[in-house]
């Protein structure tokens, strides 16, 4: 076990998502203490130097000496929103759970910003939704901000927009999230904390379960029962959404440590503590990522034969003469998804058409297409650089 947190010891560049449970009262509104006592940690972890990389090391995203910077991804709008509007639980309806944010937020921020004055650090706050983040201005716009932000050596606090969310709001309790914006921000490590202290091999609170301590693949958790509760009762996410955000995380090559909020320390100093999963694959354009994991498609696209081979194998984009059929109402630059004639999704991507303009596109060519309908049609459908393969 001795190198095996050598990954975090060396960690520059930090993300720390931590969940509702760990900072509200199972009530509603945010426990002060619980607040501190993580902006303890992670001023202290801060302004301490990493440990430096073996020379052979490949750094994922080299940097200049000096403190660490972290961007902390917090949840507890919602929940901290609960008391101050008189709610006793957390409402099932959007409209409620979207005003308790509105609420939350701002008392949210506004207690990250105290905390973190008693050590000198600015706070920045950052709220993003999955649809920011696959369009490419969006995108690049959030990239920049994060980097400009802890370039002046303020700490990020992120939160999705919950206020203006639909499906987002049911993202996962930010855990996907976190595993998103460690990628976006070139992170070195993904620490994700909540009330449950890693993964077991079966229920925690039964005699004879143990906690996994390391992750290499798939295979380490094929025969673990993921749970997807929380004990709290204010957050959305459970273990399942932990897990799978760790997975989306270690194959785009970070490192991530999952443990309770009470561990955070342990954790950011590389301690035996919580579960570590390893990295899996390499990283892959930001964007992309995001596409992948974070977009909800808004409609679909029937390819043939031969479209399906060109984009799956060559990965070219899609042309019109290659659409066999459409589903939903979407507009240009939403995300769809791409099927074979047996319906299954090959593909995602970032539509170029609104979903009327495409049925008398199908099946023409951009040159016939030019001619008829004018120069403004001469394009693609999706085009490969806004295209991720799903099954390929």
């Amino acid at each position: 076990m001795a190198g095996v947190r050598q990954a975090v010891r060396e960690a520059r560049r930090i993300v720390v998502k931590v969940g509702s449970s760990s900072l509200t009262t199972a009530s509603g509104g945010l426990d002060a203490d619980r607040v501190d006592a993580l902006v303890d940690v992670l001023a202290k972890v801060r302004t301490t130097d990493p440990a430096p990389a073996p020379p052979s090391a490949e750094a994922a995203a080299p940097r200049s000496g000096g403190e660490r910077e972290i961007v902390l991804v917090s949840s507890g709008a919602i929940a901290a929103g609960l008391a101050p509007l008189g709610l006793r639980r957390r409402p099932r309806d959007l409209a409620r759970q979207q005003a308790a944010a509105s609420v939350g937020q701002g008392l949210l921020v506004a207690r990250y910003t105290a905390s973190f004055a008693r050590y000198g650090i600015r706070v920045g706050q950052v709220l993003l939704t999955s649809d920011d983040m696959s369009r490419r201005a969006h995108h690049r716009n959030a990239s920049r901000t994060l980097d400009k932000l802890l370039a002046m050596g303020a700490l990020p606090v992120v939160n999705e927009n919950d206020t203006v969310a639909t499906d987002e709001i049911r993202f996962g309790d930010n855990d996907r999230l976190a595993a998103l914006v460690a990628h976006l921000v070139r992170a070195d490590l993904l620490v994700l904390l909540s009330d449950v202290d890693g993964v077991y091999d079966g229920d925690p609170s039964r005699p004879g379960t143990s906690r996994v301590a390391e992750v290499r693949g798939p295979a380490d958790l094929a025969q673990v029962e993921i749970g997807s509760a929380g004990k709290a009762g204010v957050g959305t996410g459970g273990m399942a959404t932990k897990v799978e955000a760790a997975r989306i995380a270690a194959a785009a090559g970070i490192p991530v440590v999952l443990t309770s909020a009470v561990h955070a320390a342990d954790a950011l100093t590389g301690q035996d503590t919580g579960t570590y999963f390893h990295p899996t694959g390499k990283r892959s354009a930001d964007r992309l990522l995001w596409l992948q994991h974070a977009s909800a498609p808004q409609g679909s696209l029937t390819l043939d034969d031969g479209a399906v081979r060109a984009v799956v194998d060559r990965r070219t984009s899609l042309l019109p003469a290659g659409i066999a059929a459409v589903e939903g109402e979407f507009s240009a630059g939403d995300p769809v998804e791409l099927r074979d004639g047996a319906g299954r999704a090959v593909a995602r991507g970032l539509v170029n058409f609104d979903a009327k303009e495409i049925p008398r596109l199908i099946g023409r060519s951009t040159r016939e297409l030019a001619r008829d309908l004018g120069p403004a049609y001469e394009r693609e459908v999706v085009h490969r650089d806004d295209l991720v393969i799903l099954n390929g």
